[in-house]
């Protein structure tokens, strides 16, 4: 590779369109590592978000990237950045805040009653595809609230995605002021804490609280997701939507083998369950129990 001068004005070769041979390579490519599907009408897309790589590796056009992340050294080394370029990271605070209230007030009690998951076992709950980590803090939240019910409750947060980037910022757990207003007051005073420097406008989440999550890279085309506890709550929202139905029916009967019998699966508004042979009822919209 022979890194260009990017500061050259003249220098325009990055302007070239990726070819529908490369975007057909790429595409596939993507779509057999990671099972996200890239249709012709994304490419586009994929061209934008690819283009700063070809510029951060020296590369003149997108046949050379190709030929790169299809090389053993590409897929060694570049792969992971081409994935966290790719992936959609869209997520709030309290997103589809129906599942929340269904999960303290239906899904805990049973589960605690049921099968003492909290006492006498510690309840385990997943975030598939956590993004930057909204939803896994917002489970926090809401079962440490919960909680405060019970002195021996014990439960632990798995959150997974694909992409490092997005991981890297969960972990970190700050965030802008406005992303962390659909978070009840009473919750953003307990459990959240603002900056030092007023001017930034950012909080933080508390230690407590993410000390009860833990983060790991995780992607759904593996055959094993090296997951050992008993999951008794898995959270896997508007993800589905962007595989094919047989990656979909694979990746939904992995799930179903790590959930106990009689735990819980949510899935987004925008998807359904429908024509799955799998071992779930539904328990409300969107809801899922394990049979």
């Amino acid at each position: 590779m022979n890194p260009r001068n990017l500061d050259n004005p003249s220098d325009n070769l990055y302007t070239k369109v990726m070819r529908e041979s490369d975007f057909r390579r790429l595409s596939e490519l993507i779509s057999k590592l990671c099972g996200i599907k890239m249709p012709f009408a994304k490419k586009t897309m994929l061209e934008g978000r690819l283009r700063k790589r070809l510029r951060s590796l020296g590369l003149d056009d997108f046949e050379q990237y190709c030929n790169f992340v299809l090389s053993p050294q590409g897929l060694d080394s570049e792969y992971i950045h081409m994935v966290d370029l790719v992936t959609t990271n869209k997520t709030d605070f309290f997103r589809e805040p129906q599942h929340f209230s269904y999960l303290t007030t239906m899904v805990l009690p049973q589960l605690l009653q049921g099968q003492g998951w909290g006492i006498k076992g510690k309840l385990n709950v997943w975030s598939a595809g956590c993004s930057t980590g909204e939803e896994p803090y917002t489970l926090a939240m809401v079962l440490s609230e919960f909680a405060q019910d019970y002195p021996d409750y014990n439960f632990s947060i798995l959150a997974t995605d694909i992409s490092t980037r997005v991981l890297d910022k969960a972990r970190q757990g700050v965030y802008e002021h406005e992303k962390v207003e659909p978070v009840p007051l009473p919750l953003r005073k307990k459990y959240l804490l603002r900056s030092k420097d007023q001017k930034k406008d950012l909080v933080r989440i508390a230690p407590e609280l993410r000390r009860q999550v833990k983060f790991h890279r995780l992607n759904f085309m593996d055959d094993d997701y090296g997951i050992r506890d008993p999951l008794a709550i898995i959270f896997c929202r508007n993800v589905m939507i962007y595989f094919d139905r047989p990656t979909q029916e694979a990746v939904l009967n992995r799930f179903c083998r790590h959930l106990v019998r009689g735990g819980y699966f949510f899935i987004g508004h925008s998807e359904t369950l429908h024509g799955f042979d799998l071992s779930l009822t539904q328990a409300a919209p969107t809801i899922y129990r394990k049979l």
